[in-house]
């Protein structure tokens, strides 16, 4: 009877294993997404609301209609004149002169001047593929997408001063593993010596 028992249990767990074989099954994969929570949800929307923002003419209100508001809205850092000297200045080579007008003239405020840094972004990763040649690690496919923005805003005396952006509209990604062993390509020779 047990015999028996353990036959049907081993018949049913290969069958399984076949039909997930079969079926591919991507959606039991991992997924990962990661997301800087802002007002914004595109790259597109984020700089838009860059574009709107005028050095020597925006005002610290006006940033905040534009959800440049650190006090309101999450993910905003507030940098102070020394964090923008390290920023820009990171060595002695680099003066005063040689930096953007409002930028110097920021630095040269001292504590009137400070800066506020968003970056906003969404990153998503999704293995899809055979869970069964993925599970026993045959063959990873992992593909990501998403946008990030990156926006830093200079003020001196609640004006802006000097803006910057960098960041990337679409990021696209596919990135393929194989191993011709499975399992068995991470086990180092001792380890399979040990065993036996």
């Amino acid at each position: 009877m047990t015999l028996n028992l353990t036959r049907h249990r081993n018949i049913l767990f290969a069958s399984l294993l076949l039909l997930l074989s079969l079926y591919g099954c991507s959606n039991a994969l991992p997924r990962t997404e990661d997301t800087t929570r802002s007002r914004w949800d595109s790259f597109a929307e984020a700089m838009a609301d860059y574009e709107k923002i005028t050095p020597y003419t925006t005002t610290v209100e006006e940033l905040k209609s534009l959800g440049y508001d650190p006090y309101t809205q999450p993910n905003i850092r507030i940098l102070s004149y020394l964090d923008i000297i390290q920023r820009f200045m990171p060595n002695q080579s680099i003066t005063l002169d040689d930096l953007d007008p409002g930028l110097s003239f920021c630095i040269q405020s001292r504590n009137l001047c400070q800066a506020y840094e968003a970056r906003p972004q969404q990153a998503k990763t999704k293995r899809v593929g055979n869970v069964f040649m993925d599970l026993l690690t045959f063959k990873r496919r992992t593909i990501a997408s998403g946008w990030s923005f990156n926006a830093l805003i200079v003020l001196s005396d609640g004006i802006v001063v000097y803006k910057v952006w960098s960041g990337s509209p679409i990021i696209s990604g596919d990135k393929l593993r194989k191993n011709p062993l499975g399992p068995l390509q991470g086990v180092n020779s001792s380890t399979l010596i040990d065993a036996l």
